[in-house]
Parts: structure tokens; sequence; C-alpha cells
């Protein structure tokens, strides 16, 4: 079956936020916890949805731990958020190929599309799900259905590309093929356990996968 339709994860795998979400993650448990914690530390909390993160840290204070992130993470946000290599000129070749693109992640909708906005990725996009349009995130198939429902396409003809194994389980879980980045900041062996389909050096590796010219 031939893919016509890209699914994608945001954070880490279309824009480089890694910086960003460790700050974050830091200044927030700081602030509440008063200890100094390690990057290393902070590795596992990226990925999952953000209270499931904050109440392995605190289950009584969770919501206001998610404040303080939010706020530093918005606050913060312009001056860390990036597009990856290729990736910009590889979404305007699928775009303008037709491909039907969009996004899947656990950020706020709004959250993300600004994240879009700022590295010039939003007018190629036709749906953006995030964690506020579902009752299951990632790596439940909930969100990666629903962007194809709204898309009007099939898991069949699909394929969900990540750098977390929340994303791989997703789009396995809702039948698409997957895509692993090898630039995940957990590491392409970490990504690769999972088994996805593909993984990508860099993102126009998709051009070649599709056989986009």
């Amino acid at each position: 079956m031939k893919i016509k339709t890209l699914l994608f994860d945001l954070d880490g795998t279309l824009i480089d936020t890694n910086e960003l979400i460790i700050a974050s993650f830091l200044h927030t448990l700081k602030k509440h916890t008063g200890k100094d914690y390690l990057r290393e530390e902070i590795l596992p909390f990226i990925g999952p949805p953000l209270i499931e993160s904050l109440t392995k840290v605190d289950p009584s204070n969770a919501n206001a731990l998610m404040e303080t992130y939010r706020a530093h993470n918005l606050s913060n946000h312009d001056a860390y958020v990036k597009a990856y290599p290729t990736v910009v000129a590889t979404i305007k070749k699928l775009h303008k190929a037709g491909y039907k693109l969009g996004i899947v992640t656990t950020k706020i909708t709004d959250t993300a599309r600004l994240g879009l906005e700022i590295t010039g990725l939003l007018p190629y996009f036709d749906v953006v799900i995030g964690l506020d349009e579902v009752e299951h995130a990632k790596p439940h198939p909930e969100p990666v259905i629903k962007a194809l429902t709204a898309l009007g396409q099939t898991p069949f003809d699909a394929i969900m590309i990540g750098d977390n194994y929340h994303d791989i389980e997703a789009g396995q879980n809702a039948g698409t093929r997957t895509a692993g980045v090898a630039w995940s900041i957990k590491g392409r062996e970490t990504l690769a356990a999972y088994k996805p389909d593909y993984m990508l050096e860099q993102m126009d590796d998709l051009l070649t996968i599709l056989e986009v010219e």
C-alpha cells in the first residue's frame, strides 16, 4: 500500500525543544523540591504527558508544578525552539507532493501550534492533535486515529514518525507503519528496540523512502 499520510510527533522530532524542556523541568523541580536535579535525571520525563511526569515527582502537588513548568516554558519558548536540519525543506516538499500531513503530540494544541508557527511549519499541516483533544495520550492509538479521521485517511496508508517509544507504539497500536528518528535525545538504540519500520538519520530520508523528487 502506498503511503499517503504522514503523522509526526513534534518535540524532539520536527523541532528541537529538548534544551527548553530540560531547563523548564530543572527550574520547576528546584523551585518546588529545593533539589538540583542532574540532566540525566530529567531525560525519563521527556515524552510522556507533562502531568504524568510531574505526578511521579509529587503526586499531591502535580498541578502546581505544572503551572510553574508551563510559565517557564512559554516565557522562554521563542529563544530555544528551532527546526531540526532538513525538516522545513522536507515538509515543504511533502506538502507540495500532495501528502496529508498531521501532528500528533502530548503537548497542548495551542503550544504545539506556537512551535510550528515559530519554525514556519504551521501552514503545511492539515491537522494538529494535542493532549487536550483526546482522552488517552500516546502510546494509546486514540490520538493517531483521531488525526487520521480528521484527514479522511486510514492507518493502512499512513506512517507515524517520532523520537520516543510512545510514538512508535501509538503507530503500531493504531495499525500504521512507523519511523523513528536517530536524533532522539534518548538515543537511537533505545528507539530501535521498539522495532519501527524505518529509522531516519535525518528528516529528508523520508523523501528517499517515499521516492519524492
